[in-house]
């Protein structure tokens, strides 16, 4: 298998023949109380499965499908929760941002900065993130091949930022869907960078539930272990203890009680691959 470079996000290394990484935590900061229960729960099951782990959430969900659907906390709030997850449970940090001047802020306390798929094209944003030297992920756009992300990541690298990885979300495939093409991961991989696998978004069905994104959270674990075997550096999957009452993507969640028995699986599968 082609060999990537490494990054490190605090005590965690991704690529450059470093185990398999998970990058999980529920999709929007609900309360502080939540995402802090679900960033201890998960980082006890990664721990029993031998598995790295990045706690990932949001302060503030910039692209909901309806101005009436719950953002999140906000930036101030959404931080002074994040810093006290990471001070307390002791796991580095992933959070998306969604603009230029909320940037400086956001990477005082995040250890990788997230540049969301819909906005993996702007590059006064990426320019920015790049250069707080934290880690940047660039989330792979629905309308964009892999290959098209080398200018993305060369907004990184040519800002003086060598620690990026690239995250493939799936891709749009006419109206109110996605489908995920495993090819993607080894064209994404032979860039040279890390590559991880987003097991919940990519099963959305954009703006398919009238007002809000629908999901097909029933294909979480076939298609992750598909993309394991096709060699990925880290898998990306938002986690909720009742999918159900979730406030942001309740529909394509993966459920709390699944996590341990899915990553049990895919380390199986990684360790033979």
């Amino acid at each position: 298998m082609l060999d990537v470079k490494r990054v490190a996000a605090g005590s965690v290394a991704l690529g450059g023949g470093q185990p398999l990484v998970l990058i999980s935590g529920p999709c929007v900061i609900e309360s502080e109380a939540h995402a802090t229960m679900l960033a201890e729960s998960l980082a006890a099951i990664a721990q029993r499965c031998g598995i790295p782990f990045i706690f990932k959430a949001s302060y503030d969900k910039a692209n909901r499908t309806s101005l009436k659907s719950f953002r999140g906390p906000g930036l101030t709030a959404g931080l002074k929760t994040l810093a006290a997850i990471k001070k307390r449970v002791g796991v580095p940090i992933l959070t998306d941002v969604h603009e230029a001047d909320q940037v400086a802020a956001v990477a005082e306390v995040a250890d990788v900065l997230q540049i969301p798929a819909f906005l993996s094209r702007q590059t006064d944003l990426i320019v920015a993130a790049a250069k707080t030297g934290r880690v940047i992920n660039l989330k792979k756009g629905q309308f964009l091949a892999p290959n098209d992300m080398k200018h993305a990541i060369e907004k990184v690298t040519a800002s003086g930022n060598s620690q990026v990885f690239v995250t493939e979300r799936g891709y749009s495939f006419g109206y109110n869907n996605l489908v995920v093409d495993m090819r993607a991961f080894p064209m994404l991989r032979k860039l040279g960078w890390p590559v991880v696998y987003d097991a919940t978004h990519s099963l959305q069905l954009p703006g398919g539930g009238d007002g809000v994104t629908a999901g097909q959270a029933e294909y979480i674990e076939p298609l992750a272990a598909a993309a394991v075997a096709a060699g990925i550096d880290g898998l990306f999957v938002e986690v909720h203890e009742n999918p159900p009452a979730a406030k942001s993507d309740a529909q394509n969640a993966l459920a709390l009680d699944r996590v341990e028995p899915l990553l049990r699986r895919l380390m199986q599968l990684n360790s033979v691959r």
